[in-house]
């Protein structure tokens, strides 16, 4: 989420390579992809090799390669949705993938293409909500997201969050009407109007920029399932770096705590209560503390502040995200029903409003 990204010296170039992968299943993907594998695993053998589709991502295809039935080596060849570009900024997905990479936090990145990239699968299971609530995960969950936010990769700069202006630019391209009459009328009647949505986006940008939570390297996008735990190692991976980027701290925590109530059927009774949250913002920062080499002491009252900030920065993340599936809801063509996603997002901002913003900082 900003433009601060510095790859560190002595990092592996990432090939580009002039090749188009259809996003429409049949001969045309699997054509592209083999072409992919020919450049990055030579000694495949072209009819040995399997492709599964991948059906989690609601942004992009994500295809798994690899051949027979040795699931050791995959290759996923992730493409890019309809009009992604609009969202995402790819070159500065390939800084934080690199940035994460050399940090021992990513997966290895073997090469982007015309709509695409290519990398290591990660050997593990995508959770869910149910997962990301029991303690001997979310432990490991707040640690591994601890050490993501205490990577320096803005080579000197101070860095800054560019959420508002992501936040702005998304505004500017919402839809103002649908072809399909049923889904206009579905978006006239349910979402706010623009005048609304600016106005809080104003407040926002006022209330949250003073809660003083630092700016760090943060992934923006932590949903259950960009969560990768493997029981054997007993540790956890995040994978898709899309989002990644510069903003505030408590804003990625606030994120994945919303995420707690799932994507396709959202539930916001699986919001964490605040004894859980108490315990994930401890563990989080202890393993702060331990990485930046402050000691591991976390006293009441840091833990307080960071609750509320954390708190007030989900709503910036609901209404980050129902922008988002509007502008899905024109573009995308993966079958998901964005418009009825940001309905729920905008719902539920108005809602956590009333009561987050009743908390207040400890003196």
């Amino acid at each position: 989420m900003s433009n601060y990204i510095h790859v560190p010296p002595g990092s592996p170039e990432v090939p580009k390579l002039d090749i188009t992968v259809s996003e429409r299943e049949g001969p045309g993907c699997r054509q592209g992809a083999l072409q992919l594998l020919r450049r990055l695993r030579p000694h495949w053998r072209p009819e040995e090799v399997t492709l599964q589709l991948f059906t989690d991502g609601i942004t992009n295809k994500l295809i798994g390669c690899y051949v027979g039935d040795i699931t050791d080596d995959v290759v996923l060849v992730r493409i890019y949705g309809n009009k992604t570009e609009l969202l995402v900024d790819r070159d500065e997905e390939v800084k934080s993938f690199r940035v994460l990479q050399a940090h021992g936090c990513a997966p290895q990145l073997y090469c982007t293409f015309n709509n695409g990239l290519c990398y290591e699968f990660m050997q593990g299971e995508a959770l869910d909500p149910e997962h990301v609530c029991n303690p001997d995960i979310f432990r490991l969950i707040a640690r591994q997201l601890a050490k993501i936010h205490t990577i320096h990769a803005h080579n000197g700069w101070i860095p800054k969050s560019n959420l508002w202006l992501k936040m702005g630019k998304y505004f500017s391209l919402i839809p103002t009407e649908f072809a399909d009459e049923e889904l206009n009328k579905r978006f006239l009647s349910e979402i706010p109007s623009p005048q609304v949505l600016q106005e809080e986006m104003a407040w926002m940008k006022e209330r949250l920029s003073n809660l003083g939570s630092p700016v760090v390297l943060c992934h923006n996008d932590l949903l259950c399932k960009n969560i990768i735990y493997n029981k054997k190692r007993g540790d956890v991976q995040f994978i898709d770096y899309e989002y990644s980027g510069y903003n505030y701290l408590a804003y990625d925590i606030g994120n994945h705590f919303n995420e707690f109530a799932g994507v396709n059927e959202v539930d916001y009774s699986l919001y964490p209560n605040r004894k859980l949250q108490e315990q994930w913002l401890r563990s989080y920062l202890e393993a702060y503390k331990e990485y930046k080499g402050f000691g591991t002491e976390v006293s009441e009252k840091e833990v307080e502040v960071l609750y509320v900030q954390v708190n007030q920065f989900a709503l910036a993340s609901h209404f980050f995200w129902g922008l988002w599936a509007l502008i899905q809801a024109k573009y995308s063509t993966i079958d998901f029903d964005f418009l009825g996603y940001a309905v729920v997002r905008f719902n539920q901002y108005f809602k956590m409003k009333l009561e987050v913003m009743m908390l207040t900082l400890p003196e």
